[in-house]
């Protein structure tokens, strides 16, 4: 049976069979040229010292130098002077094996359809899948903050700090629940700006707000249990809350928040009930006192459970900002989950779950399960971040700055394109709603936009039902005063005389502009 070898200086394994009848070199040769041909090594690849090889697999360095010579007199590498050996960018044209992404010998057994066989639950999962948000924004990608004024070098400095600040005992596994320090900033942070009543003990750092979900929707529901979810809301919710086997309850949205009366006449006695009392996604509405004690006395008198996602209440801009629904709560049944996503980046992956205390233990453990911990470096340069005072200072820069740029949406719709949709201005949140006059379809305005480089999304797709009302959701945070008006005059542009009207202007918009718009 042949000899496996492992060589950690190029984290390639090698099955050498030195009594063959051929010498040792050429059957590392051999090895060496498949695993460039079949992709293992990619092109322009350094091997590793043939001292450092040789040591690794028990040869003489000879006997690498061998396989080496011979792989560059047939074209598959290349020696750069004193720099070592490198596979070659151009193979032979004679060579061809089968790449690492060429179609397998076997064939996987199929499922109903020809796809593969999963399970029901990965059937839901599978057909759920979340889009990522624009690594580049477009105008007007929704939901991403501004990348273009994030304090990227200071992060940079406290991260790189954060290395020097690390301990040996804080390099094995940490705390599922997140690291210590962090979680009491935060909760003095909650304390001082959403009135929560939280110790560091309550908090439970998480991936994101979706990771949140997916942990609250494991831990609280069984399958067939009813929950209230808004109506229109975000796809993400009832992604997590589907996977897990629940019953959606769409509950309308009005004025005053989610339709406590309306809810309780659909589902009387539901498990959960969802909701995004600060700013709702999408119409935006601030649940109002009234409602808030409404649906609390509501889920106490059923013994409902309350998740509060309390999107966007970094970003008000007018107007005192209500407390949070779990501050109000006495009974020990909301469940606060926040999010760094939109006040930081969303490549920065973590997120804020406060249970009620007497769920707290349970919910860490569950959470060790899943994924154990946080990444625990960008823990504490979250925490240097805050205690330094930089987060706080961001928070209010980013406000002036979409207020800003909210201003500067609603004024180029109302100018360029009044006549084809109605906006107004809000007192919170980073996109706005745009409202067609004359009645069209949005999904279809949407899809003509996509064609002149516009990223839109429909009001109707918001919802999980008929939707009650149409509209097109603008984002507006990531993108810079002067694209917003150039992207405003193409859409308008497209929406009066289609595909050859945008030509002329999105010409003249990408003249003035050093970044294209798509």
């Amino acid at each position: 049976m042949p000899r496996q070898y492992a060589a950690s200086g190029s984290l390639l394994s090698f099955r050498l069979e030195p009594d063959r009848g051929q010498p040792v070199y050429v059957t590392l040769y051999a090895q060496l040229r498949e695993a460039i041909l079949t992709g293992r090594v990619e092109a322009g690849t350094r091997l590793p010292a043939s001292r450092v090889l040789a040591a690794e697999l028990g040869l003489s360095r000879n006997t690498v130098v061998a396989a080496y010579t011979r792989l560059a007199d047939e074209g598959y590498a290349h020696a750069r002077g004193g720099a070592g050996v490198y596979v070659a960018s151009i193979l032979p044209e004679e060579a061809v094996l089968p790449s690492l992404s060429a179609q397998p010998d076997w064939v996987p057994d199929k499922g109903e359809g020809g796809g593969p066989i999963l399970s029901a639950r990965g059937r839901q999962l599978a057909a759920m899948g979340l889009e990522g948000g624009s690594a580049r924004p477009v105008p007007f990608v929704a939901d991403v903050p501004a990348f273009d004024v994030f304090p990227l070098d200071s992060w940079i400095r406290l991260m790189a700090r954060s290395w020097r600040q690390v301990q040996p005992d804080m390099l094995g596994y940490a705390p599922a629940a997140g690291h210590e320090p962090l979680r009491e900033a935060i909760a003095q942070n909650l304390r001082a700006t959403r009135f929560l009543r939280a110790a560091g003990r309550d908090v439970i750092m998480t991936s994101g707000s979706q990771q949140s979900l997916d942990l609250l929707a494991r831990v609280l529901l069984d399958p067939g249990e009813a929950v209230w979810i808004e109506e229109p809301g975000y796809g993400g919710t009832r992604s997590a809350f589907i996977a897990a086997g629940a019953r959606l309850v769409p509950v309308p949205v009005d004025a005053e928040g989610l339709c406590v009366e309306e809810g309780r006449r659909r589902e009387p006695a539901p498990r959960l009930i969802f909701v995004t009392p600060s700013h709702q996604y999408p119409l935006g509405v601030t649940m109002s006192m009234a409602r808030r004690v409404e649906l609390l006395a509501f889920a106490q008198s059923c013994g409902a459970l309350v998740v509060e996602d309390d999107y966007d209440s970094e970003f008000r801009y007018a107007g005192a900002t209500l407390p949070a629904l779990q501050s109000m709560d006495r009974a020990g049944r909301v469940f606060y989950l926040g999010t760094f996503s939109k006040s930081l980046l969303p490549t920065f992956r973590l997120g804020v779950l406060v249970p009620p205390p007497a769920y707290g233990a349970a919910f860490a453990s569950a959470k060790s399960v899943i994924d154990r911990h946080p990444p625990l470096l960008e823990q504490v340069t979250l925490l240097s971040f805050m205690r330094s005072g930089q987060f706080a200072a961001h928070i209010r820069r980013m406000r002036r700055i979409y207020r800003e740029r909210q201003t500067v949406l609603v004024e180029a719709v109302n100018r360029h394109m009044g006549d084809i949709l109605h906006m107004e201005p809000s007192d919170a949140g980073v996109h706005l709603i745009g409202t067609l006059r004359d009645g069209q379809d949005d999904r279809a305005f949407c899809a003509g936009a996509r064609a002149c480089g516009i990223l839109l999304r429909p009001l109707s797709d918001t919802y999980l039902g008929p939707p009650a009302r149409q509209g097109v959701l603008f984002g507006f945070a990531a993108i810079p005063p002067r694209r917003i008006t150039a992207a405003v005059r193409r859409l308008a542009d497209y929406a009066r005389h289609g595909q050859a009207g945008v030509a002329n202007a999105g010409q003249a918009d990408r003249a003035g502009s050093a970044e294209p718009e798509a």
